[in-house]
């Protein structure tokens, strides 16, 4: 196959579903632990920082959107939920499925192309990635962090997140030679990017050209499309947040379909 031919437009087929089924149901059988396990450590931190530093924090202040600390970094906490959630689906099972298991080879001795295996990849991602996020959000809603009813519109905007970050995910899978390789992934992006989106303080607090890049990272468009819906308004610009999220999904998928048709078919 010509290196070009590689990077040929996805050809999408519902057969992907297959695939995410496939998934689901290896899945379903340790459902409890899996998301009790994605709960526990943005709950340690929304807890730990919400309860610890915001007791030092007046309350309804202007900057966390007239509220409470603990109701500001909830919203954020959700988002960043979801981006590890799809991040970890993404590289670490989908990396044991491709390379160390051969799922992948066996998936596609059935009728399914790569390119299904790949967009199933995705969306099973992100459907695991929305799991944990609405866990994150149920919680909040118990914990009466929010009350409005525009919340249930955060579902969606938590799945297409799943999408945003699980497609370049599955970029650094097929580039990946072992699990090692993925703590740069995390260590050099996915860390930095928590920071810098507003998850735990607000944008406007860092300098000028901090809050220039951050305006490049979906997480930062993320927290600005779900937070305000958490506190019950519309989000400034939503078609800009929805618009950005979907490029970064759409692209990187396309990508990460090239680059695993490059590393399984060549």
């Amino acid at each position: 196959m010509e290196a070009t031919a590689y990077f040929a437009p996805p050809s999408l087929s519902w057969r992907a579903i297959a695939v995410w089924r496939r998934n689901f149901m290896v899945w379903k059988k340790l459902a409890i632990p899996s998301i009790l396990g994605n709960l526990a450590d943005p709950m340690i931190y929304m807890f730990g920082l919400g309860y610890g530093l915001g007791g030092l924090l007046p309350e309804a202040l202007p900057a966390f959107g007239g509220g409470s600390y603990i109701a500001f970094l909830a919203a954020g906490t959700v988002c960043a939920s979801t981006m590890n959630a799809a991040s970890f689906e993404a590289l670490y099972s989908a990396f044991a499925r491709m390379h160390v298991q051969k799922s992948w080879e066996a998936i596609m001795n059935a009728p399914i192309s790569l390119d299904d295996v790949v967009l199933g990849e995705l969306l099973w991602a992100a459907a695991k990635a929305t799991l944990s996020g609405v866990a994150i959000l149920i919680v909040v809603a118990l914990l009466g962090l929010t009350h409005s009813p525009l919340a249930l519109w955060a579902i969606p905007a938590i799945f297409l997140t799943g999408l945003a970050f699980a497609a370049p995910g599955l970029i650094v899978t097929a580039l990946a030679p072992s699990y090692d390789f993925f703590m740069y992934y995390f260590t050099l992006f996915i860390t930095p990017m928590t920071l810098l989106s507003g998850v735990f303080f607000p944008l406007d607090q860092l300098p000028a050209g901090f809050q220039a890049a951050a305006q490049v990272l979906p997480l930062t468009h993320a927290v600005a499309l779900i937070r305000p819906l958490l506190f019950g308004e519309i989000p400034n610009a939503p078609l800009l947040h929805i618009g950005v999220l979907a490029t970064v999904a759409g692209v990187c998928y396309w990508i990460a379909l090239g680059l695993t048709r490059r590393r399984l078919l060549s």
